[in-house]
């Protein structure tokens, strides 16, 4: 099995798992940029705790389930957006105004969209949760 997106595969392992209300997931390959993304979605209180096991190839998160994921996935293309653009994408992406976040990775590192906004910083889209 080729990965062409791990981002991709963590999101909708995360995603699946919580459907079938389970209480933890093994998420596969992991890398620096999956970890960024599970401190953003942990600060915002949609998982629990996680941890990196290193198996001497490529890494794996184990990530504590919440309950609390209705959808989570990656926005691809992978949208270059200005601090001014966060609103509209985030209309596009989220079901309402203070619902779910948007994930960005900005030149000061992987964040929220309110965090973004709060720093006046655009970036990358790259996921969105709620």
């Amino acid at each position: 099995m080729t990965l062409s997106d791990p981002l991709a595969n963590a999101l909708s392992t995360i995603a699946n798992s919580s459907n079938k209300n389970k209480s933890e997931c093994t998420i596969w390959p992991g890398s620096k940029l999956i970890g960024a993304v599970l401190r953003v979605m942990q600060a915002n209180g949609y998982i629990g705790e996680f941890e990196y096991i290193d198996d001497g190839r490529a890494g794996k998160f184990r990530v504590q389930l919440l309950g609390r994921i209705n959808k989570c996935k990656v926005i691809k293309p992978r949208y270059s957006i200005g601090k001014e653009d966060l609103d509209k994408f985030g209309d596009r992406y989220l079901p309402s105004k203070d619902l779910g976040i948007l994930i960005i990775s900005t030149p000061q590192g992987v964040m929220s969209h309110k965090e973004a906004k709060e720093k006046g910083l655009g970036g990358k889209l790259l996921a969105f949760v709620y």
